[in-house]
């Protein structure tokens, strides 16, 4: 009986550290892929009383979802900018943009959308679309663009990434609950 809560003690506290990582995507950082390693060393070190506990098929999968993540992130962020003829420095900077446009929207996202941490989200892909604009922008200045150019560029990297951090997400949520009905329910 002890043992039960014990796992499932340990079953929470992964679907709710998966949960902290797919928060930890919205700020461009690596969320996906520390659900695979949390369902993997949960799939690796906790079983259930009868033998049960995460499947490593299901690591598999999950791998699976998270380098279709990235793909879905990549090709929707630099297509766009791609698309409308953006130079390499350009998309270089765009994903610096990001990052730092993500990290600001984390910090100031409670002030900016006050609703409790659905606003923090928000403010952080919006920062990240946002980063990316810039960045673009400034990028395709440095290579000595024309205005038209560089706005549509811009414009270009900024849907793009919107984009494809939204599919990331999803993709994220599905592997959250993945894991979560593997973990309690086979």
């Amino acid at each position: 009986m002890s043992q039960n809560i014990w796992y499932y003690t340990w079953a929470v506290l992964l679907v709710l550290g998966n949960l902290g990582a797919l928060a930890a995507t919205v700020t461009a950082l690596p969320g996906n892929w520390i659900i695979v390693g949390l369902t993997a060393l949960f799939a690796w070190l906790i079983h259930d009383a009868s033998g049960g506990g995460v499947d490593w098929k299901t690591v598999v999968a999950l791998i699976v979802l998270a380098t279709i993540g990235e793909l879905v992130e990549f090709i929707a962020g630099a297509a766009g900018a791609a698309r409308s003829g953006g130079s390499r420095r350009g998309m270089l900077l765009a994903v610096v943009g990001t990052l730092l446009g993500s990290m600001a929207g984390v910090t100031v996202g409670s002030f900016v959308v006050p609703i409790p941490v659905l606003g923090s989200v928000i403010a952080a892909v919006g920062g990240g679309a946002l980063g990316a604009f810039v960045g673009a922008y400034v990028g395709e200045s440095w290579k000595g663009r024309t205005d038209d150019e560089r706005l549509a560029i811009s414009k270009a990297a900024f849907v793009g990434r919107l984009l494809g951090t939204v599919g990331k997400l999803w993709i994220g949520a599905v592997m959250v609950v993945v894991a979560a009905v593997d973990t309690f329910f086979f």
